[in-house]
């Protein structure tokens, strides 16, 4: 029998992390980049900058989350989802493409839109001796061999940028760049992909105005919308100081100048004292939590993917979509139109937000997805025929359908992967208001909508039409009629089980007990001996982007390694997913896989796949650019456009190595490579609410510190031979049980647990 026994230690002198030297990843060239995919990305959710070199200039690609062209391709008066289901039985699908799909194609809107550029003429600078972006203070600087000195940033909070050129011995101004609205350009793209040409939009040529330190740009968009950008700048002898804002306007909004007004207020306040605020924003970023691996690869890329997410995700910002807020600079529309596609692209961006310790950040997304609750049931309403609530696959800024391949953008389970993000918002952060006011209400209205879209047949609950994304792309075969795909029965499952836990935490018992009872009524998963198939009557036999048939393992987490049977499952699954191989991935199909390894407790291929998206689908920048940057060495996708999910599914992947908490156990170090003998991590979060640090050292596991912000019960698996514990405040009890703990907690408490090898 172990004896345990107490030993006092304080907190404060124990190092669980050592401080992150930030400096260590930041962006750092020799010259300017030269294309803005690769450009110094700053932003704050709302506004956003790349700086990079265009020709002899200076350039800012300046862009603003709210820019939409809202006008409506897709005619939902014209077809419902039981037309569809009878046009897939009586084999006339092409009636169905050319309503659901084809004006997605064929028209430039709805779509995301550019803002403007600034550029200065550098051309008497000489050469660049280097160009930093700092992740630290989010601030670039940019040094001239021959002295002169640009910095820059946008601010944390507030809706604008400022920008300082010092050591310049002639007038370098700003110049207004604005869209090609008016012709067509040799760089278009010729589909959604590569980016429709600006022209398409037919815009009316935009107004500059200009005087001696000021330049107002303003641009009529469609159906009343319009947006102003606006540049001030002053020169004191050898020092060009400026300020840059977008402001945007409704139709029936009566404000004006709002973006010159911001200009000329803060250019009196002077750079240094504006970036002080802005950088204790940042300073608090960064303190919310830190990870500590071995791979400098991997570490570099999972700060750079964490500053990414400062820069794209705000209170009252809209939802990070395709691009953010870093809309294509090269005088087309972004790929996919820079829209809201929720059928993994907002998921994966959203996934390192809660274990990462930044649920204000998290909460930007379930915040618009509350926001546009009434336009999607009414959305659902009407395509679906049913109450209950459902979100479109493929989304403009308010929420409303854009169509495209519609087995995707109009399924009827987007809504319940959605769903996890209240979930996930509740579970971490175990705040009762949010779960009355929110979580609750909208995942009832999800298993609401599913309640009612789904079918009784043979005793099993089933949706009357299936897919899953993207097999077999938008054909009829598509559609599965004859058995739901594993993916929309995982989605289903989730969301009836989501829904009885949280009546259940509500205290509404009967209502749990129909949910799970609906639940009940689901057939179980497809499986064989490649494990998770597609449907019943397919198998993943062939290389594939998407890991939609895998998606009970991760996120939805269905599948629990810890028992027999369904790591018998989730292994098939995985040794299957390595025989049909990468040929057909993409570079988030390398990201979430590294999530999937992890979740399978395999830290080896976890790793392998995070090497492979740093190294050969990211542009210098980062960036996230889908196809196989080395020229086909992993993937036959080799272009090249940009888009953000992956980056931060990159980030979840470190995460789900260092700390998992999805079985109701917390566990540190799940997936770790057994090479990796030195890792830490400080304050990351655990469903329950319960911060954790953990630090690895030789190969051993040396100390756990949690810490319960809502009170309440952890199990903790504990992975030492000999240890023991030390409490400084908030313990009720403990309860040691095989190789678990179970720690009742004081709203605050905290625990420390020790390795104590002699």
């Amino acid at each position: 029998m172990k004896k345990f026994f107490w030993i006092v230690v304080f907190f404060a002198n124990v190092s669980f992390l050592n401080a992150q030297n930030l400096s260590a990843y930041n962006l750092s060239f020799n010259e300017l980049p030269n294309r803005w995919d690769e450009a110094l990305p700053l932003g704050n959710g709302m506004l956003g900058a790349l700086v990079w070199q265009n020709g002899e200039n200076l350039r800012f690609s300046l862009d603003r989350a709210d820019l939409w062209d809202e006008r409506q391709a897709l005619d939902l008066s014209r077809f419902n989802f039981k037309w569809v289901e009878n046009q897939v039985a009586t084999n006339q699908y092409d009636t169905v493409q050319k309503l659901g799909d084809a004006p997605y194609e064929a028209l430039p809107y709805p779509t995301k839109i550019p803002a403007a550029a600034l550029e200065f003429n550098i051309a008497a600078l000489g050469k660049v001796k280097s160009a930093i972006l700092d992740i630290k203070k989010a601030q670039i600087k940019v040094i001239w061999q021959d002295g002169a000195i640009l910095e820059a940033f946008v601010d944390a909070s507030q809706p604008f940028g400022a920008f300082r050129i010092t050591g310049i011995s002639s007038d370098i101004i700003p110049k207004m760049m604005v869209p090609d609205y008016n012709k067509s350009s040799k760089r278009s793209g010729k589909n959604v992909v590569s980016g429709q040409g600006l022209a398409k939009l037919g815009y009316a040529k935009g107004i500059v105005h200009q005087d001696a330190h000021h330049i107002t740009y303003i641009q009529q968009g469609s159906n009343g919308f319009h947006y102003e950008v606006g540049v001030s700048w002053t020169q004191k002898g050898d020092t060009l100081e400026g300020i840059w804002s977008i402001a945007s306007y409704a139709a029936k909004d009566k404000r004006n100048n709002v973006a010159e007004k911001i200009c000329n207020e803060k250019l009196l306040q002077g750079y240094a004292q504006l970036l002080l605020p802005h950088e204790r924003w940042w300073k608090n970023f960064w303190s919310k939590s830190s990870v500590s691996v071995p791979d400098t690869l991997l570490q570099k890329q999972y700060y750079l993917e964490m500053y990414k997410l400062g820069c794209v995700s705000r209170k009252d910002a809209p939802p990070i979509t395709l691009q953010a807020i870093w809309t294509a600079d090269n005088g087309s529309l972004p790929p996919w139109k820079g829209d809201i596609h929720n059928d993994l692209n907002t998921q994966l961006s959203y996934w390192p937000t809660y274990s990462s310790n930044h649920l204000q950040e998290a909460a930007s997304f379930t915040d618009w997805l509350w926001k546009v609750r009434k336009e999607n049931e009414a959305y659902t309403k009407e395509y679906f025929q049913v109450d209950g609530l459902n979100v479109p696959g493929v989304a403009t800024l308010s929420g409303k359908p854009m169509g495209g391949w519609i087995q995707y953008s109009l399924s009827p389970t987007v809504s319940a992967w959605l769903a996890q993000n209240f979930y996930w918002q509740w579970k971490y952060s175990m705040d009762r208001s949010f779960l009355k006011k929110r979580a609750y209400p909208y995942i009832h209205d999800v298993a609401t909508f599913l309640s009612n879209i789904t079918e009784m047949k043979d005793g099993m609950r089933i949706l009357p039409l299936s897919s899953s994304p993207e097999f077999h792309d938008n054909s009829i075969n598509a559609w599965y009629t004859k058995g739901n795909t594993n993916y929309d029965l995982a989605l289903m499952r989730f969301a009836f089980g989501a829904a009885a836990e949280v009546a259940k935490d509500m205290g509404r018992n009967k209502e749990a007990k129909q949910w799970m009872k609906e639940r009940s009524q689901l057939p179980y998963f497809s499986i064989d001996s490649t494990g998770l198939r597609i449907a019943p009557r397919e198998a993943r036999n062939v290389s594939h982007r998407h890991h939609s048939n895998l998606i009970a393992i991760y996120p939805l987490s269905l599948l629990n390694p810890e028992n027999a049977s369904d790591k018998a499952i989730i292994d098939s699954s995985l040794r299957w997913l390595q025989h049909t191989g990468t040929r057909a991935w993409c570079g988030y199909s390398f990201s979430w896989a590294a999530s999937l390894y992890a979740r399978a407790k395999d830290g080896d291929n976890a790793a392998k796949e995070l090497h492979i998206f740093a190294s050969n689908f990211c542009s210098p920048n980062s960036f996230h650019l889908n196809g196989d940057q080395k020229g086909g060495q992993y993937s036959g996708y080799t272009y090249r456009p940009f888009t953000l999910e992956g980056n931060f599914a990159f980030a979840q992947g470190i995460q789900e190595m260092l700390l998992q908490s999805n079985s109701g156990t917390i566990e540190v170090f799940p997936a770790v490579p057994e090479k990796w003998k030195d890792v830490s991590f400080h304050d990351l979060r655990a469903e329950g609410a319960f911060l954790v640090s953990a630090q690895k050292s030789n190969g051993v596991i040396k100390s756990i510190k949690i810490a319960a912000e809502q009170g309440g019960t952890a199990t903790v698996k504990l992975p030492f031979k000999h240890w023991a514990f030390a409490e400084q405040n908030g313990v009720i009890s403990k309860k040691i049980d095989n190789n678990a703990i179970k720690i009742s907690f004081r709203k605050g408490g905290e625990i420390l647990l020790v390795d104590n090898e002699k």
